[in-house]
């Protein structure tokens, strides 16, 4: 089973309990639309692909439906800017994806690692950088492999060999890189969040001591005056 399938397979099952809610979350996402969608992608890789004409097709698991997530994710994000920065850093995770494989070796066997997940992994790195939010590091982790592989797909139609965009371990490089990229969001962002953690719970606390020593101050009356008010 292909590496992209089995880690969609995890991600199910760690939504299902519950444990990827908070990304979840930050994306906008409900847990069953995300299921949905991992389960459209499963089902979609093991289908035939779609020709597109001039010996050119698109694989449904691994190019359509990364492809309609990321839209869904672009047109449902917060704010134009983010809207913008999300397609900015898929195009720049997308062209450096491309002039990797163009100087990096493609063949199984000459690098340290196999080549989809060296990919991958500078896909997700890059995605991250430029994404900077949970979403938009998701959208150009994911978008960036499919740009890549259209570039390429592009850049052979006019040879007598058929290419298909979003095949041959697309998907597997795509999810791995939309993994990477939200999961360097995630440990960085709590990490920032933890090391600020404690100038801020230095600052609640001082103003918590205040409101007490004003509290301390009323009267018995005022106190259940301002009880009164509150209910």
């Amino acid at each position: 089973m292909p590496a992209g399938v089995i880690l969609l397979l995890v991600i199910a099952v760690l939504i299902y309990f519950g444990l990827l809610q908070r990304v979840l979350d930050r994306m906008h996402m409900t847990d069953s639309m995300a299921i949905i969608f991992i389960g459209l992608m499963v089902i979609g890789s093991f289908l035939p692909d779609i020709p597109l004409g001039g010996r050119m097709s698109i694989n449904i698991g691994g190019g359509i439906v990364p492809i309609a997530l990321a839209l869904y994710l672009i047109v449902t994000a917060d704010s134009n800017q983010e809207k913008v920065r999300s397609i900015i850093a898929a195009l720049i995770t997308g062209t450096a994806i491309y002039v990797a494989g163009r100087i990096l070796p493609a063949e199984p066997g000459t690098m340290i690692v196999e080549p989809i997940l060296a990919f991958a992994i500078i896909a997700g790195i890059i995605a991250y950088i430029f994404g900077r939010s949970r979403r938009g590091a998701f959208i150009a982790g994911i978008l960036g492999i499919i740009i890549s592989d259209i570039i390429s797909a592009l850049g052979i139609a006019a040879r007598p060999v058929g290419t298909t965009i979003g095949g041959a371990g697309i998907l597997d490089a795509a999810v791995i890189s939309g993994v990477i990229a939200v999961g360097l969001c995630e440990i960085v962002g709590e990490t920032g969040e933890k090391l600020l953690g404690g100038s801020w719970a230095k600052k609640k606390a001082e103003k918590s001591s205040v409101t007490s020593s004003l509290v301390e101050r009323k009267s018995p009356q005022e106190e259940g005056e301002d009880c009164e008010e509150g209910e």
